[in-house]
């Protein structure tokens, strides 16, 4: 599920964090977990607005 992926990229993002990756790493990995937690919010307001109506 969505919520899966981004507890699994949030822990790579936080390992690469503490190991002192790269910054571009980082960044890349921060940037998809961004755009995995917008994915996220979307689909439940989706659900939220389906199921007041």
């Amino acid at each position: 599920m969505l919520n899966d992926e981004i507890c699994k990229l949030r822990d790579k993002l936080n390992k690469s964090i503490e190991e002192g990756q790269d910054y571009t790493i980082i960044y890349k990995l921060s940037t998809e977990l961004d755009e995995l937690i917008a994915k996220y919010y979307r689909k439940t307001q989706k659900k939220t607005v389906l199921g007041v109506l």
